[in-house]
């Protein structure tokens, strides 16, 4: 029965600095649960371009607000409470708010090994 606590301290393995934020994975494919969950931060006033090419995934907004681009332009609130799902490996941007930093709750099906890491590009998506 794998218990993680973000109080302790993991393996550096399975924690990334992004440049604008930070990510720990609290579960990964070696648990054997078929799925990953992880606890990234977006750091305040900071944005980003990710898109993952093999694992939907789904986040739910714990703390912080900002706002989510999808590929044709939209924009949509986060904020505290909201789900989104990128359910077709969609490209989006994802940018916190200046007034602090955004922490949701990241769910990916298939798992992740968790040494996956992101480069982000101001115009270029950063996948894996």
């Amino acid at each position: 029965m794998p218990i993680r606590s973000l109080d302790e301290p993991t393996d550096s393995r399975y924690e990334a600095d992004r440049g604008n934020g930070t990510g720990v994975r609290l579960l990964t494919a070696v648990d054997g649960m078929g799925f990953t969950v992880c606890h990234p931060v977006v750091r305040a006033g900071t944005s980003s371009f990710p898109e993952y090419r093999s694992h939907p995934e789904a986040r739910f907004r714990l703390s912080g607000s900002g706002e989510i681009t999808d590929p044709a332009g939209n924009g949509h609130r986060i904020t505290p409470g909201v789900l989104y799902a990128l359910d077709q490996h969609d490209r989006h941007r994802l940018r916190a708010d200046p007034d602090g930093d955004m922490t949701p709750l990241g769910i990916f099906d298939p798992p992740l090994r968790g040494t996956e890491r992101h480069t982000l590009h101001r115009e270029k998506a950063s996948s894996y």
